[in-house]
């Protein structure tokens, strides 16, 4: 009989606390079991394994990063929303070092497509102030990858220009402005 209180969820969230603290290579089954107070064998009641414990924890991840980024551009529009999209995810990858990683991989199965879904509608809507030229599949991908590639290289210590890293984030989203405006007056 599963121990009462303990869920897929509540197991995914525990995977995914020791991920942010310890890194994807510390995740093993005793360990998550450790935390929770539970044998090992307990967990096989609410994952698979651990292929499927590290699905579970990049579902929540990628479903806390809608969460934030949905809240930060409710109700902004253009530069507004672009900025307060760019600091979320920023904020998000700096919180959750472990699992941020995670959300940006393909994980099989519906759950984690859905996710990822939520986060795409979250940059669709921050770039619709800008104007239907500049919401396409381009554009997104831009705004990810140029994301993602800040907060990569910051998380592994790759800018060390002795130059503010606040200030640079603020160039990138500048130019993010720049290039979707263009885009919008096209």
């Amino acid at each position: 009989m599963p121990r009462a209180g303990l869920t897929p969820t509540t197991v995914a969230r525990t995977a995914r606390r020791l991920v942010d603290e310890r890194g994807v290579p510390a995740l093993t089954m005793s360990a998550v079991a450790a935390e929770l107070g539970v044998a090992p064998p307990s967990l096989y009641k609410h994952v698979d394994g651990l292929e499927d414990l590290l699905g579970l924890v990049a579902v929540d991840a990628a479903d806390q990063l809608a969460r934030d980024l949905g809240d930060a551009v409710r109700g902004l529009a253009g530069r507004d929303a672009l900025a307060a999209l760019a600091h979320a995810y920023r904020a998000f990858a700096r919180s959750h070092p472990g699992s941020y990683p995670l959300t940006q991989h393909r994980v099989a199965g519906e759950e984690f497509a859905t996710a990822a879904a939520r986060v795409l509608d979250c940059i669709t809507a921050a770039l619709a102030g800008y104007g239907a030229a500049a919401v396409d599949e381009h554009h997104v991908r831009v705004l990810r990858s140029s994301l993602h590639g800040f907060v990569d290289i910051e998380a592994g210590g790759g800018f060390a220009l002795p130059v503010d890293i606040d200030d640079s984030f603020a160039v990138l989203v500048d130019s993010l402005d720049a290039l979707l405006r263009a885009a919008a007056s096209r």
